[in-house]
């Protein structure tokens, strides 16, 4: 199916995990997608072979989402390469400050809302200046960011739950220009950073309604239906895929 066929994307973070399956779902369905990364340039580079693969047009930006000028350059060339905005996907994120409360520092409050939060914002801003009627803005949030199940998430929570009023808030200001805005929420998802094989992972499970990880590609699917035509009069949403953790 090419329902995003035309459709011209960026998908922040998405070197890897949630954000290079959200990518490649989105070339599968037509579109042509840049993508950032931070450090991982073989992983990014490898990522975009799949996208071109999938004969779309891919290719990656350096830039560090704690950096404000480099998330609007980011932005800025994407539209410019592509030609064009339509589909923006805040996927990058990073988790500070795990553990007791005394132990968080200056610098893991910053750093989490530099990246979790102050760059969403500026992305969104930057890629609206590009978008028209059918434009789209998905922020990956959390399930975290409405239900807190353990100790030590204070920190991570409070940046995703800011994302869930960021929402609300521009589909009110964006809504009158045809410009959908939403936010997924993965609960436990099998990636580098929570493996379905971890630690935590038997916890984790033990709160799921379905006792099983997700996949990556499980998010990438709703991602990409909520960024095509189909999903018109999705806005101001926030979707859980979580298998029942916070039912």
């Amino acid at each position: 199916m090419n329902v995003l066929q035309g459709k011209k994307a960026l998908v922040t973070g998405a070197s890897r995990g949630i954000g290079a399956a959200i990518a490649k779902r989105l070339a599968a369905d037509g579109a042509d997608v840049a993508i950032t990364y931070e450090n991982s340039a073989e992983k990014a580079q490898a990522v975009v072979s799949d996208i071109e693969k999938l004969g779309r047009r891919g290719f990656a930006i350096k830039a560090n989402s704690a950096d404000p000028a480099a998330v609007k350059a980011a932005v800025d060339r994407a539209a410019k390469e592509l030609g064009g905005l339509d589909i923006l996907i805040n996927n990058a994120g990073i988790f500070r400050g795990g553990g007791a409360l005394e132990t968080i520092t200056l610098e893991d409050i910053d750093a989490t809302l530099a990246v979790n939060v102050r760059a969403v914002v500026l992305a969104s801003q930057a890629a609206a200046a590009h978008m028209g009627e059918g434009g789209r803005i998905i922020s990956i949030g959390s399930n975290l960011a409405t239900r807190v199940p353990d100790a030590g998430m204070s920190l991570y929570s409070m940046s995703k739950s800011a994302l869930i009023a960021w929402t609300q808030g521009l589909a009110r200001d964006l809504g009158p220009r045809g410009i959908t805005v939403n936010i997924v929420h993965p609960g436990s998802t099998n990636t580098d950073m929570n493996p379905a094989a971890g630690e935590q992972a038997e916890a984790q499970r033990a709160r799921m309604a379905i006792p099983r990880y997700g996949k990556p590609e499980d998010l990438a699917a709703l991602v990409a239906f909520v960024a095509s035509p189909e999903a018109r009069s999705i806005n101001g949403a926030g979707l859980l895929v979580d298998g029942g953790a916070n039912a």
